[in-house]
């Protein structure tokens, strides 16, 4: 069954990733990479990005808030804050970009590079 064999993917990429990027989810380092992408982007502007609910977004950015990585800073309306990473939020999140690299050739490896633009073109198409 093709939802099983690609929740098995998920399960050995996500192993390999947590012991290559520790101390961070893949969708966290998701949310650092766009914050980075868009210094100022809002809460709400981030939440809809990530395709996430507005409210469980506040959680997450308060954990990075306390974690150091990210800053709120009001916006210029006064009802909305703008997002910006921290100088340690920059430095974890390079650290954790390279860490990745190295994530993603361990599990392209087995892939030629014809396979993984096959791969990944099919994973877009079931995933739209």
């Amino acid at each position: 069954m093709l939802g099983y064999r690609l929740r098995l993917a998920q399960q050995a990429v996500f192993r390999d990733f947590a012991a290559s990027v520790q101390g961070l989810s893949p969708g966290r380092v998701g949310l650092l990479i766009t914050i980075d992408a868009n210094p100022g982007i809002t809460q709400s502007r981030l939440a809809e990005a990530a395709e996430r609910d507005r409210s469980t977004m506040v959680g997450v950015l308060d954990l990075l808030e306390a974690r150091g990585l990210i800053e709120r800073r009001r916006g210029e309306d006064r009802r909305t804050n703008g997002l910006w990473l921290t100088r340690g939020g920059r430095t974890l999140l390079a650290r954790a970009l390279r860490a990745i690299a190295r994530h993603e050739q361990r599990i392209a490896a087995r892939l030629s590079a014809a396979e993984r633009r096959q791969l990944l073109a099919l994973l877009g198409k079931i995933s739209l």
